[in-house]
């Protein structure tokens, strides 16, 4: 899992941050180990920001990818910190709760699954 790590550090460098200066990089791992990274994309109307999960998560899908087993995210302050709610639930409508999810803390990192992070989930068998 370091290899995934380092991906989501590497991602982080390509970070759009000037308003928050808070540089986000994802690492998106496929069922068949295809890596998928994105960073974060700020624009100054906030609402119109990129997250460095869900750029990650689109350009795996736009690959025609649809599994996964595990995501790592590390920010500008190594300070583990978990995708937010919006990316959770953009996770869950391709990964089942078992994902794991990697934080990076720098020499350490923090482990969850999706599950864990985003329980009772809003899924495609609410909607039918």
């Amino acid at each position: 899992m370091d290899d995934l790590i380092e991906a989501a550090r590497e991602a982080r460098e390509a970070s759009y941050a000037p308003y928050s200066e808070y540089e986000v990089g994802a690492a998106l791992r496929t069922a068949d180990g295809t890596v998928f990274t994105g960073c974060n994309i700020e624009n100054a109307n906030y609402s119109n920001s990129l997250h460095a999960e869900e750029v990650a998560l689109a350009e795996a899908v736009r690959e025609g990818h649809r599994s996964f087993d595990a995501v790592a995210v590390s920010t500008s302050e190594l300070d583990g910190q978990t995708p937010c709610g919006m990316c959770r639930q953009s996770l869950t409508e391709f990964c089942d709760d078992d994902l794991r999810v990697l934080c990076d803390e720098g020499e350490e990192r923090s482990e969850y699954t999706l599950g864990e992070l985003l329980p009772n989930t809003i899924s495609r068998d609410d909607l039918e």
